[in-house]
C-alpha cells in the first residue's frame, strides 16, 4: 500500500497507475492527460459532495472554465502510481478557484501543481450567475496549499478528507 497522510477536510483524492495511453512521444505523460485528470477529479469531487450531473441538470446550472494554470515540476511515466488531489480554494460571487496537486507515490514528490478558475453559469444561457449557498455549503474551502503539502509529506495511508 502506498503511504501518504490523512488529508485535510475538503481535499479529495484519487490514486491510479499511469496507463500506457497517457504517454506521449517524449516517453512521459502528455500534458493533455493532466487536463483530463483535472476535469475527471473535479467531477468526482462534485459528485461526492452531492452535486452530480443530474443535480446540475435539475437546477439548470453548470460550470465553465475561465482559465487553467499548470506548473509541471517532474515527469510521470507509465506504470507509476500517482495521486491527484483537488480542493476548492474559495468562492467569489460567480467564480471559484479549484486547486490540484499531482503526487508520485513512489518517491513522494509533487509532479505538478494546477489551478482552474471555474465560473458558475445558467446552463441554458451560459451567463454567469451567483453561486448558490447550497453549493457553497457542500464544500469545505481549503485556502492554503501548504496544509495539503504538509499532510502529503507526513506518513500514513491516503484518505480523502471530504
Amino acid at each position: 500500500m502506498t503511504l501518504a497522510p490523512a488529508l485535510p477536510p475538503g481535499v479529495f483524492a484519487r490514486t491510479f497507475a499511469v496507463p500506457e495511453s497517457a504517454i506521449d512521444g517524449n516517453g512521459h505523460v502528455n500534458n493533455l492527460e493532466y487536463l483530463r485528470w483535472m476535469q475527471d477529479i473535479a467531477t468526482a469531487h462534485s459528485d461526492a459532495q452531492g452535486w452530480t450531473l443530474a443535480r446540475y441538470a435539475e437546477t439548470q446550472t453548470s460550470w465553465v472554465i475561465r482559465s487553467h494554470t499548470i506548473d509541471y515540476l517532474r515527469p510521470a511515466f507509465v506504470g507509476e502510481t500517482i495521486t491527484v488531489l483537488t480542493w476548492i480554494g474559495g468562492f467569489d460571487a460567480q467564480e471559484s478557484p479549484r486547486h490540484y496537486l499531482f503526487w508520485r507515490d513512489g518517491d513522494r514528490k509533487v509532479l505538478a501543481k494546477a489551478r482552474t478558475l471555474w465560473v458558475f453559469v445558467d446552463a441554458g444561457t451560459g451567463r454567469a450567475q451567483t453561486i448558490p449557498e447550497a453549493f457553497r455549503s457542500a464544500f469545505t474551502v481549503v485556502p492554503d496549499e501548504k496544509q495539503v503539502l504538509w499532510a502529503l509529506k507526513a506518513a500514513g495511508p491516503v484518505t480523502s478528507g471530504s
